[in-house]
């Protein structure tokens, strides 16, 4: 199976509140002894992990692409959830469905930042087709600082047929576009809702778009004509708890 290397105290932290069985080994810089880092070791010990001590040089070699703070893990990847399981779900909540759906988001940093934003939203799941899209790996856990443990991130293999089954279901897809009239802010966001974010510059793909039952748009005031698909998802998502809230 293949290993990711997670780094930082957070990223650390969270891997081992949520799913320490997935970590196999952590690497600890030389001389650390602080409260947070010994915090660390404590949870690391009681999990049965195996912990070594390393320099510097060596640590920097292992997170050669971000600041480590002196602690390191080798980790399981996380798996992507099945159908079966969105189904399950859905079945399952108490609650009208929220769900974030991401159509051609290939970049790990947008996927991370969308798992964050969806994370703090209260989103059900994040559902994403197997092609073309972000896998769940390292750079994904760290940038959504814990949210990627904690968020279902749901693969599916027919997006179409995924948001055909949710209609089934009775959850309104809404689409973004930036060439529809209606602003998010004159949409109705409220009840069972499946909001969908295209990649950037492509937006959603054809069948995609043809599933929604709505299309919405941020307006944009000043010379920029889009934003960056996690920003985008944020403003989306937060005017659908603004809605839903009332």
């Amino acid at each position: 199976m293949a290993h990711d290397v997670l780094f930082g105290i957070h990223a650390v932290t969270t891997a081992l509140k949520h799913d320490a069985s997935r970590i196999r080994n952590m690497w600890l810089l030389h001389g650390r002894h602080d409260h947070k880092v010994m915090k660390i070791v404590d949870r690391a010990e009681a999990a049965g992990i195996r912990i070594e001590r390393v320099s510097k040089q060596d640590l920097d070699k292992l997170c050669s692409n971000g600041v480590h703070q002196g602690v390191a893990v080798a980790c399981e990847q996380i798996a992507a959830k099945s159908e079966k399981f969105l189904s399950e779900l859905l079945e399952g909540l108490d609650q009208p469905a929220f769900l974030l759906v991401l159509d051609g988001v290939t970049d790990p940093h947008n996927l991370g930042a969308c798992l964050r934003t969806a994370d703090a939203a209260g989103v059900h799941a994040v559902i994403a087709p197997k092609d073309k899209s972000a896998p769940l790996n390292a750079t994904v856990a760290k940038v959504a600082c814990g949210a990627a443990e904690v968020v279902p991130y749901v693969q599916v293999t027919n997006l179409a047929r995924t948001l055909q089954s949710l209609q089934q279901q009775g959850v309104w897809i809404t689409g973004t576009a930036g060439e529809t009239d209606l602003d998010v802010y004159h949409a109705d966001l409220k009840g069972p809702m499946a909001l969908v974010m295209g990649a950037e510059g492509k937006g959603m793909r054809r069948l995609t778009r043809e599933h929604c039952d709505q299309l919405v748009r941020i307006p944009m005031a000043g010379e920029v004509s889009s934003l960056n698909v996690s920003v985008a998802t944020g403003v989306c998502l937060f005017e659908a708890v603004r809605q839903r809230g009332n």
